[in-house]
């Protein structure tokens, strides 16, 4: 048994300081310094959006001791994702590892480089979720939350499996349960968004909205009560373009369901940019469908 120990230990100090080659500091706020992954061998590096407190004076540590000046790619918040650049060639970029095939209990690995040196926790993934949608509307494709210690300035680094392979960036603001992280599904659209436009695209309506409940006829018909009650519609704006008018009562987007304004927030999201869809209203008492071509905020 204590042979068996001591080859899983061996184990891990090798996974820790062959995944630990693509672990850097980033130091891009007044305390503790955070953690970034390596993206690509010239010079990209991903973090958390909530550790990068300043977009000038950043600075990242790499594993060989030496430090750079890095300049801030852009962020989304909604997703709590940072790309950073420095100016470095020959970098070790990290393995990902696709989510699918991930099981719960599977022993892991949080990576994290807040001094000069790679830290380490070990645990195990305690629950595995399917897509979901932060509070700010990012597009999560999986729940992965670890059982184990994120130590501060972990945030930005890697979750690593046993070959050494990063199976997600973890941060702990995207949740109040503590942290998770984010696989290679979320984080790789959220970088090519990045490194095009350097910010993420929002859609953008160009209404004010409030709850609302629906007239009788139109809740039996739909089986649900409420909706959101157009309080606005902003001159020049997609909406007043396609024909919404204060006063209407949005139901649906694009076939997805509205019943609270945090429902069309959710719905806005950069792949709609351009896209005429349908929005379902009541008008009148009335049950209409209204072709919008969705802006961009």
């Amino acid at each position: 048994m204590s042979t068996d120990f001591a080859t899983v230990s061996k184990a891990a100090a090798a996974v820790v300081a062959q995944a630990g080659q693509s672990v850097v500091r980033v130091d891009a706020r007044r305390r503790h310094p955070a953690s970034g992954i390596v993206w690509s061998a010239d010079g990209l590096i991903l973090t958390a959006h909530h550790v990068v407190r300043r977009e000038g004076e950043i600075r990242v540590g790499l594993p060989d001791g030496s430090e750079l000046p890095a300049t801030l790619v852009g962020r989304d918040p909604s997703t709590d994702l940072a790309l950073l650049r420095v100016e470095a060639a020959g970098l070790t970029a990290a393995q990902w590892r696709d989510e699918d095939g991930l099981g719960v209990g599977e022993l892991v690995l949080a990576l994290g480089r807040p001094g000069q040196s790679v830290q380490a926790s070990l645990g195990v993934i305690s629950a595995l979720g399917g897509a979901w949608r932060s509070l700010g509307g990012g597009k999560v494709s999986h729940y992965i939350r670890p059982d184990l210690v994120m130590y501060p300035g972990f945030s930005g680094g890697p979750l690593v499996d046993g070959d050494g392979k990063v199976i997600g960036l973890a941060t702990s603001a995207l949740t109040h349960e503590g942290g998770i992280a984010l696989s290679a599904a979320t984080v790789q659209p959220v970088v090519e968004t990045l490194l095009a436009h350097g910010r993420m695209r929002r859609g953008y309506l160009g209404v004010g909205v409030q709850p609302a409940k629906l007239p009788a006829p139109v809740a039996a018909s739909l089986e649900r009560g409420t909706g959101v009650l157009l309080n606005s519609v902003e001159t020049d704006s997609p909406a007043a373009a396609a024909g919404l008018l204060v006063g209407d009562i949005l139901v649906a987007l694009d076939g997805a369901t509205i019943e609270r304004p945090e429902d069309l927030t959710l719905l806005l999201h950069g792949s709609q940019v351009g896209e005429t869809v349908v929005a379902q209203i009541v008008r009148g008492g009335t049950l209409t469908d209204i072709s919008v071509t969705v802006g961009e905020r």
